[in-house]
């Protein structure tokens, strides 16, 4: 009996409730029915309540039961006809059995409905409710694929046959009711719109982490990011849930690299559970670390055990006022109760409304809706003045541009996107202005991402950032991405701006103690089988053997000392200190010791000669990689 009554009174409350029906009641403590059950029962009863209000009164229900009232009729005939448990009651409940003696009427109106809306069947009828029902704009359903256990192709064969795809979104939203199609996305691989409304959380795909449920500017920050082979270890800073850091993995492996990490943080052990959780059913678990309850803000940048990270992924607490909405429920329609219903009958004219009803409308009119924010977990605030509005973006714009500032301090870093869910300019394009006119970014050489040095799908998105929040500066703003809820594109609100660092966005600082090479886990520089390294910056070798035996008459490799041993400090100048000397590229320099010889020359020479023992200078001018 507590579920309808409760549900009710929630549907019913006067005045003007804080925060969404979702927050309200799963933040209720006073509630006897589980909260799940009450939202569920509220929601689906919103979306029913336009056809359940014909049924309710062509039934005349309200006129024949008066204990029931106009909101706990629909919620007992919505179970009664839509609900396949039934009524919630015992049998022999009397609310139950206030409905259940007028179920051939009620039955029969049901039907009537149906056909009026042209519905052959219940399915077709429950489509059409689906899409009168939905409030805001239409929004495909947006699905990555994650290739870490499927591909798009496998995909069409399976989840999606019977799908018909469509050229563009625009197309998905646009479709009638319960159709089925879906459109490969231009701007991100590997994602699908499909049918707003259509559920794929019991597909066996969405089971198995085959597929991820994921808005498309959700996918917009990893995209950017695009951690490659050569850039090392990637930190995802604030990782919960864990879609990101999930698409990180995909981006990851299917460029065939077995030696990235990736490191996510997440603060609040409850929420790191569920990243946890994500990361294995997504299958990236065996190279993802995650730390569970640790503060991103308090890690060690020098930390050796982030000595090859490169590249951060930062999408910080926010306002949410990008999904503001999203949990709002349909309009609640309420039959006429008998009063109402005989005075329409009648030649007489229903009582006109009260000076306090009029003047009660006059002020629900005049009041402006007041600003909402909502939080990583969910949670809703409503700000009815501007000032407290500001002074909340002030302190989250703070807090975001102290995480961002402290990416900007790992030794090796590279490249990061810093990304908030949010549409105002104070968390969003103010955060990134005041990044870059910081003292750590100017130090460390940290730009802004162009938009000509940007992935191609994020180039060709044609939403960019707000030049006038962006101080007139049209590159900044050019370089920021925005999205926007209401535009038609079918996405949630969202912010992404790129940070690089080096003349071409991958150069490490000239500062790196541990020189221009690549090394291992103990700090050991790597070598292929001639024994030369791979250079950071480029991941390509630091010599190319061909190219030097191809070099003909002009090139020369400086002559190693002609004593009979070795030189202690081996064949490149060093300073005072010791230190091998290398130039801009992190190449050392060979000793001018001798003249130059051509190696082909020699090569040659030595040919012509015969075959030759091999004395103890000559072993010594053999190759044997860059000294470490």
């Amino acid at each position: 009996m507590s579920l309808y009554h409760e549900t009710a009174a929630l549907l019913t409350a006067t005045g003007a409730p804080s925060g969404s029906i979702k927050s309200r009641i799963f933040g209720n403590k006073e509630l006897k029915s589980p909260p799940a059950q009450v939202y569920a029962l509220a929601l689906e009863s919103c979306k029913w309540s336009g056809v359940l209000k014909e049924v309710i009164e062509n039934a005349q229900l309200l006129q024949t039961e008066r204990k029931l009232t106009p909101a706990l009729a629909v919620l007992l005939v919505h179970d009664y006809l839509v609900n396949k448990s039934g009524i919630a009651l015992p049998q022999t409940h009397g609310l139950r059995a206030a409905v259940e003696r007028h179920k051939a009427r009620l039955s029969s109106e049901f039907t009537r409905a149906r056909l009026r809306r042209r519905c052959a069947t219940l399915d077709e009828l429950r489509a059409v409710v689906e899409a009168e029902s939905r409030t805001g704009p239409v929004h495909p359903r947006w699905i990555r694929v994650n290739t870490l256990k499927t591909t798009v192709d496998d995909q069409l064969e399976t989840t999606f046959k019977g799908f018909e795809i469509v050229p563009s979104v625009q197309d998905v939203i646009s479709a009638p009711a319960g159709s089925k199609t879906l459109c490969l996305d231009g701007h991100v691989p590997n994602l699908i719109a499909a049918s707003p409304g259509t559920d794929f959380t019991k597909t066996e795909a969405y089971k198995t982490g085959a597929i991820i449920l994921q808005d498309k500017a959700s996918c917009f920050p990893a995209y950017l990011l695009d951690p490659r082979p050569e850039d090392g270890d990637v930190i995802d800073a604030c990782a919960a849930p864990g879609n990101k850091t999930t698409h990180l993995a995909a981006i990851i492996r299917g460029r065939d690299s077995t030696e990235q990490k990736i490191y996510a943080f997440e603060k609040d052990r409850n929420r790191a559970k569920t990243l946890d959780m994500m990361v294995k059913q997504a299958g990236s678990d065996s190279f993802t670390v995650i730390h569970r309850g640790q503060d991103f803000l308090k890690v060690d940048p020098s930390d050796k055990a982030y000595k090859k990270v490169t590249a951060l992924l930062l999408d910080p607490s926010c306002s949410g006022s990008g999904i503001v909405g999203r949990d709002d429920l349909p309009d609640f329609h309420l039959p006429e109760g008998p009063a109402k219903a005989s005075a329409g009958k009648g030649d007489k004219k229903a009582a006109p409304a009260s000076k306090t009803d009029r003047k009660r409308k006059r002020e629900d009119h005049d009041n402006k809706p007041p600003a909402v924010v909502v939080d990583d977990d969910g949670e809703t605030t409503e700000f009815t003045s501007e000032k407290d509005l500001n002074a909340r973006i002030e302190a989250l714009a703070s807090f975001q541009l102290t995480l961002l500032l402290r990416a900007f301090t790992f030794p090796h870093a590279k490249k990061i996107t810093y990304s908030t869910c949010s549409v105002y300019a104070g968390e969003n394009e103010h955060v990134v202005l005041k990044a870059l006119n910081s003292e750590i970014a100017k130090n460390r050489g940290w730009r802004i991402l162009t938009r000509d040095r940007q992935t191609r799908g994020m180039q060709e998105w044609p939403v960019r950032g707000d030049v006038d929040a962006c101080d007139g500066d049209e590159t900044v703003a050019e370089a920021c991405i925005r999205t926007y809820r209401d535009d038609g594109r079918g996405v949630m609100g969202f912010f992404v701006a790129g940070f690089v660092r080096g003349d071409d966005g991958s150069e490490v600082d000239a500062k790196d103690d541990e020189g221009p090479f690549v090394r291992d886990a103990e700090g050991r520089i790597i070598r292929d089988g001639e024994g030369i390294p791979t250079l950071k910056a480029t991941g390509k070798k630091a010599v190319d053997l061909q190219e030097l035996g191809e070099g003909g008459e002009e090139t020369q490799i400086g002559e190693l000392p002609e004593s009979g041993g070795v030189d202690d400090e081996g064949p490149y100048v060093r300073d005072a200190d010791g230190r091998i000397i290398r130039d801009a590229q992190g190449m050392p320099t060979l000793k001018p010791k001798g003249k130059k010889k051509n190696r082909q020359k020699q090569k040659k020479a030595k040919a012509a000669s015969g075959p030759a023992t091999v004395d103890k200078a000559d072993a010594v001018d053999e190759w044997g990689g860059f000294e470490d």
